[in-house]
């Protein structure tokens, strides 16, 4: 009997196994040994700290996905708390329109930048009738800001509302019982109670505007991410090695905000529980 439990376990397992090398432990591999393939050898890691154009590419980046996770999470925290504490006519298809652009590719997400504050855009037209002069955004960090925003949105709000829903109101009616302000139930009962859905909504949303390549391949022309100093590095200069050396960097980067985001929720968990 225990044998066919252990095979059973075995086979069950397995899967998990060849998934689990195949997508991750092997390109690891295959990137770190392409990352070392280089003349200066791991010491490629070093120069890629110390060469400002690659050093000013990761600062970007970082504070790029920084600046728009914490923008979501404000304005998606809002949001979602305040549709599913709310019911009016429309709502379920506000919801829906919310969630629309989860159904965009990023390089659609791009171009609907461009007509909305590019060179031709609604912005410029309207700014130019107004001042004289066309306001463009789309193809600086503002315009990538824009774009990421409109991505990261709906994925947050989805999580708050789906959070809120579970928060017992009695905590919030007894704070209130006891004389504390709006601010002092929003801060000390509301946002506690969101902390684990924000924080784990708020580290998927910073891995992804990390990585996230189509939307800065339409717009980033005078700047440069990571995504896009990786592919040029990859295709363009068939600098391989450095490649892989971005390429890791930005995994590890990400893995560590999700590794962080886990460890943060759980504590949160446990000392709401």
């Amino acid at each position: 009997m225990q044998k066919k439990n252990r095979f059973i376990l075995v086979a069950l397992f397995m899967p998990v196994t060849v998934i689990f090398m195949t997508f991750f432990i092997l390109p690891m591999l295959r990137l770190t040994l392409a990352s070392a393939t280089g003349p200066e050898g791991l010491g490629l890691y070093l120069e890629m700290l110390t060469t400002r154009r690659y050093l000013e590419t990761l600062l970007y980046t970082v504070g790029l996905s920084v600046a728009v996770t914490a923008a979501t999470l404000v304005i998606a925290g809002i949001t979602g708390v305040f549709l599913q504490r709310n019911d009016f006519t429309g709502k379920h298809l506000l919801v829906a329109m919310l969630t629309f652009p989860l159904a965009f590719p990023g390089v659609v997400v791009g171009f609907m930048i461009i007509l909305l504050a590019g060179r031709q855009g609604l912005i410029g037209l309207l700014t130019k009738m107004a001042t004289g002069d066309k306001l463009v955004l789309a193809y600086s960090m503002t315009g990538l800001f824009l774009g990421y925003l409109y991505f990261s949105i709906p994925r947050v709000i989805t999580t708050v509302m789906a959070t809120a829903e579970k928060i017992d109101l009695s905590l919030e009616e007894a704070a209130r019982s006891l004389g504390a302000s709006t601010w002092r139930v929003v801060r000390d009962v509301l946002i506690p109670a969101l902390m684990p859905g924000l924080i784990s909504s708020g580290a998927i949303c910073f891995a992804t505007s990390m990585g996230a390549f189509g939307t800065a391949f339409t717009l980033a022309t005078d700047i440069d991410v990571l995504p896009i100093v990786i592919y040029t590095e990859f295709t363009l200069s068939a600098n391989i090695a450095m490649a892989s050396a971005l390429s890791i960097t930005l995994g590890l980067i990400t893995w560590g905000a999700l590794y962080l985001a886990r460890s943060a929720a759980g504590g949160t968990l446990a000392a709401s529980g």
